[in-house]
């Protein structure tokens, strides 16, 4: 495999192209199909507008934008826009610091996690559990717990003890505009996580829990705070200048693409603070959402992982922990996952488009992750095939399902690897 060098910012709207890869008349076959996809979705209301951006070897593909923020089509999507990645926080943002530190040898993989968590000492059903069996998704864990009850009244007010409205001494983490949340309700949720109930059946069941507690992990372990650590280690040295949290607070220049017309907790259209409520809470910054960035950057991160832990000549990661990760740890278990990281279903390469996940051209090597806001990335060491989705499908409402029942993701991801790979 070719090592990866750093692949400019298209500062364009267009499809850009490299010619030494696909023809003229497989351009403009395979924009046609993607357009008409794309074009599809936004028509049946799937999500206002996203952008597709693929990447063949050490080269951007295809990279283009559709509709706009809203459905007011006042502000078109443009390839400097950032999104609210949601789940893909996970892989972004947690997972290679983590990675970072099992290759350092500070964590073990198969120890106890009670050895680095100590909390969980005092808990029986959790004193044992390892890392691996946690990043796997083989753990057993409450998949998830809404925090959000925690917070809000009955009638729907937020309590006082809680949220207040001006900042202060004790209440200092922003979660929206004119909301700030006391200082210890973090104490409060690792709580909640490490009195969870824990499922004697070891068998595959999702759980984002402990990826609200990596951070404060990831802090214990290093020494420095998780936002900075994750800058320093990785986004700074690839380049990665979009990718962090809270991008409102931070200074972002670029144009943010909103999420949901929220009814539940800030009662108005969330743009630029996070759609999660969790990671709301914990002011922005957490490891199951709340990072934001544009497809380019999130591009870098996947060819980071993609190459095995290498960036354009720079070793960041330690190739056989990477490996390691976006390995399936227990097919024997039907349980596809690697560690952090998805991967194909089981067999996935013998059923139909409309079965598979992603799409059935994908090898066994390939690995990435979804995001409840419409976000979706995967790389594909094999076929050198990295492809980044990104769009507000929760754009008016998270209820809204057309992105997922039109199966729109596993159609553009199979129409790439029959025009590169087939």
């Amino acid at each position: 495999m070719s090592k990866t060098h750093p692949i400019l910012l298209c500062l364009y709207l267009c499809v850009q192209y490299s010619h030494s890869q696909l023809t003229l008349e497989q351009n403009e076959a395979i924009t046609y199909k993607a357009d008409s996809i794309i074009h599809d979705g936004i028509r049946q209301n799937a999500f206002p507008g996203a952008q597709l951006l693929v990447a063949h070897k050490d080269s951007i593909v295809f990279h283009k934008t559709y509709g706009y923020h809203t459905y007011d089509s006042l502000i078109p999507v443009q390839p400097l826009d950032l999104y609210d990645l949601a789940s893909v926080t996970k892989i972004l943002g947690p997972l290679p610091a983590l990675m970072k530190l099992v290759g350092d040898e500070k964590l073990d993989l198969d120890q106890p996690f009670s050895n680095y968590w100590k909390p969980w000492r005092k808990h029986k059903d959790k004193k044992d559990l390892t890392l691996r069996e946690i990043l796997a998704h083989q753990a057993g864990l409450t998949p998830y717990i809404v925090f959000l009850n925690t917070v809000r009244k009955k009638n729907g007010g937020l309590k006082k003890r809680f949220v207040r409205e001006q900042p202060s001494k004790r209440f200092q983490k922003q979660v929206y505009d004119g909301l700030y949340i006391k200082n210890q309700f973090e104490n409060k949720v690792f709580r909640h996580i490490n009195r969870s109930k824990v499922s004697p059946d070891k068998s595959y069941k999702y759980s984002g829990l402990l990826f609200l507690v990596f951070p404060k992990l990831i802090e214990q372990l290093t020494g420095k705070d998780y936002e900075a650590y994750l800058a320093e280690e990785f986004y700074q040295p690839i380049g990665a200048v979009t990718l962090g949290f809270n991008p409102v607070k931070n200074g972002k220049n670029n144009p943010i693409v909103p999420t949901e017309n929220d009814t539940l907790f800030r009662h108005t259209l969330t743009k630029g603070w996070v759609h999660d409520e969790n990671a709301a809470l914990l002011g922005g910054v957490s490891g199951n959402a709340g990072l934001f960035g544009t497809p380019t950057d999130v591009l870098k991160m996947m060819q980071l992982y993609q190459n095995f832990g290498e960036f354009d000549g720079k070793r960041l990661l330690k190739q056989e922990t990477v490996k390691e990760f976006i390995k399936i740890q227990y097919p024997e278990n039907e349980n596809r996952r690697g560690l952090g990281f998805d991967k194909p279903l089981i067999g996935n390469d013998t059923l139909p488009l409309s079965e598979a996940y992603p799409a059935p051209g994908a090898s066994s090597q390939s690995f990435g992750h979804a995001g409840f806001t419409g976000t979706f990335v995967w790389a594909d060491p094999e076929h050198e095939l990295i492809f980044i989705f990104l769009s507000n499908r929760v754009y008016p409402t998270r209820e809204n399902r057309g992105l997922y029942s039109l199966n729109i993701r596993s159609t553009l991801h199979q129409l790439f690897y029959s025009a590169l790979i087939d």
